[in-house]
């Protein structure tokens, strides 16, 4: 049939049987499209169950399946040149390879796509263990294929070998910021908006979490970029977690001799009377409280007032609010607050220097 095709078209027989192949091979490659079509359908349709996950992987299967399959035929009806045919048993040797390493990838990556979905947090960690795991499947896959088409590559491995060490060295900061910035993804001591203050001093909000480094923007609106390798290592204070509440101590000092239970009700009524005016921040649960702590001063009689605020930058104003009205408060109230007092005992000999009467002296008996 093929032959009297040929003679019907008044070809020669190396060209029909190029044109022949050539036409299985687009055949093949329209109908692996149009099948990809059909089940990247299936997969937008059934997202979010596990038919995405099964039309998900059958959607790379058709293109190279037919093409192998086109290759395979081509190679077995047509009487190729010799050269065509050694380039399709290679060929075909190539597509077996990549497709058996490429389905434990795309399987391998569909269940890290599918924990994303149940729990979006872990896009930060899924995305770049998605970029590793293609990267080294095709590597290993380009490796098996080369040394399968008689492509050794043992002087290129010994280049490696001592050309990575150099590597390794030069990136050394990079790649340990590279590393903590998973661990940081991965281990979310900080998200995302989290004010945060490290051991170091710096504190603000988390702008930015990359591979490298982290930015916080400071309470002033400036920039901080923190290396992850320094993040990593630091000792973290996340004042939004596990909730964005804080509770703010309001330490206040009184003379001896004033009436404790007195100063504890005024505090309570200041802070009350606060949260009822509306103070930017104040929450009025939990309520507020006072301790008589850290209690006996030096020169003052200590008692903290407890109050509760939205998040830690609301403090600030809560503070303000709460210190001017204790202020006035206690004014009205007669309280008087405590400073720093020393009472000095002096030598009778010491007198004279001071500009006093000298010292008599003491009768004998």
């Amino acid at each position: 049939m093929w032959h009297s095709l040929e003679r019907s078209l008044h070809v020669s027989q190396t060209v029909f049987d190029l044109s022949a192949a050539g036409a299985i091979l687009a055949s093949a490659l329209l109908i692996g499209l149009i099948l990809n079509r059909i089940f990247h359908h299936w997969t937008v349709k059934l997202k979010g169950k596990w038919g995405e996950w099964l039309f998900a992987l059958l959607a790379s299967l058709p293109i190279p399946l037919l093409l192998l399959a086109g290759i395979h035929m081509s190679l077995r009806l047509f009487e190729l040149p010799r050269a065509w045919r050694h380039l399709g048993d290679k060929l075909i040797l190539a597509v077996v390879i990549a497709v058996i390493f490429y389905f434990p990838a795309k399987v391998f990556i569909l269940s890290l796509r599918r924990m994303t979905q149940r729990d979006p947090s872990l896009e930060r960690v899924t995305a770049p263990a998605t970029f590793v795991v293609r990267a080294l499947f095709a590597l290993v896959a380009i490796i098996v294929i080369l040394e399968n088409l008689g492509i050794h590559l043992t002087a290129v491995w010994t280049t490696l070998g001592v050309g990575s060490v150099a590597v390794a060295l030069a990136l050394q900061d990079t790649l340990s910021n590279f590393f903590a910035g998973l661990y940081v993804l991965a281990d979310q001591p900080i998200r995302l908006g989290d004010f945060i203050k490290l051991d170091s001093g710096q504190e603000g909000y988390v702008s930015r979490i990359g591979w490298r480094s982290t930015q916080l923007r400071t309470l002033p609106n400036s920039i901080v970029v923190l290396p992850n390798s320094t993040l990593s290592k630091a000792i973290i204070t996340n004042y939004s977690l596990p909730e964005p509440r804080v509770a703010l101590p309001l330490q206040v000092g009184v003379v001896y001799g004033t009436d404790v239970e007195l100063v504890e009700r005024v505090l309570l009524e200041v802070a009350e009377q606060a949260i009822q005016a509306g103070t930017e921040g104040l929450l009025p649960d939990p309520r507020p409280a006072v301790r008589f702590i850290p209690g006996f001063g030096d020169s003052s009689l200590d008692l903290t007032l407890v109050v509760h605020v939205r998040n830690y930058v609301d403090q600030f104003f809560a503070q303000h609010d709460l210190r001017k009205r204790i202020v006035r408060r206690f004014a009205k109230e007669g309280i008087e607050f405590a400073f720093p007092t020393r009472t000095l005992v002096l030598d009778k000999s010491a007198l004279p220097l001071l500009g006093g009467p000298p010292a008599k002296p003491e009768p004998e008996t």
